[in-house]
């Protein structure tokens, strides 16, 4: 029987100048890049044990042979125009394949571990939804019992409001928040956290 759960991993193809655009404007492509590799490699770290179905979702292209073995995540490739569009396609899928929990994670989040993820299904068996707020106002993981079109649309990705606006969408509904994280976007996110010290030398 397929498990019932699946994880779902949003990520950019690390390229130059395409990815951390935000942080790169202050430490430059290489370095955002580097960064990013390294969020990318941490993700693989804290996923790969997990017991649940996972797909990795990527921006541009899929890649074989990358870090994310085969074996362990099944590839995919994101549709549609905006980060709404894409998000709502990828729960659409993962409940037409019988999933009963889907939860969608990105891939630039240092301050997460496995426990985090499986505290987040767990939360699935008693509420209807589990988001995990930002700091920045939106968040880094939100996942659901089944499709609710309304909290992927008419939303300003990548702004403060994201969060206020999802809880609008699900507001009678039975909903468990983690604790607050910081996702890296900014210079600001990692320039006081020991480990980023050696991409900022």
């Amino acid at each position: 029987m397929k498990e019932k759960n699946l994880l779902l991993i949003f990520t950019r193809n690390p390229e130059l100048g395409k990815c951390k655009t935000r942080l790169a404007a202050k430490v430059g492509d290489h370095t955002a890049l580097e960064i990013y590799k390294f969020l990318l490699a941490h993700t693989v770290k804290i996923t790969k044990g997990l017991t649940v179905d996972k797909e990795v979702h990527y921006s541009v292209k899929i890649r074989d042979n990358d870090i994310w073995d085969q074996d362990v995540y099944t590839k995919r490739q994101q549709q549609g125009e905006d980060l709404g569009v894409r998000m709502e396609y990828a729960f659409a899928q993962g409940f037409e394949n019988e999933y009963q929990n889907v939860i969608i994670i990105g891939s630039d989040m240092y301050d997460l571990d496995q426990k985090d993820l499986e505290k987040a299904f767990s939360a699935l068996q008693t509420h209807d939804y589990v988001i995990g707020p930002a700091v920045d106002g939106g968040y880094y993981l939100f996942g659901m019992k089944s499709l609710n079109s309304h909290v992927f649309r008419n939303k300003n990705w990548g702004t403060e409001t994201v969060l206020q606006d999802t809880l609008k969408d699900i507001d009678a509904a039975n909903v468990k928040m983690l604790d607050k994280r910081n996702d890296i976007d900014y210079y600001e996110d990692i320039k006081d956290v020991e480990v980023f010290q050696k991409f900022l030398k």
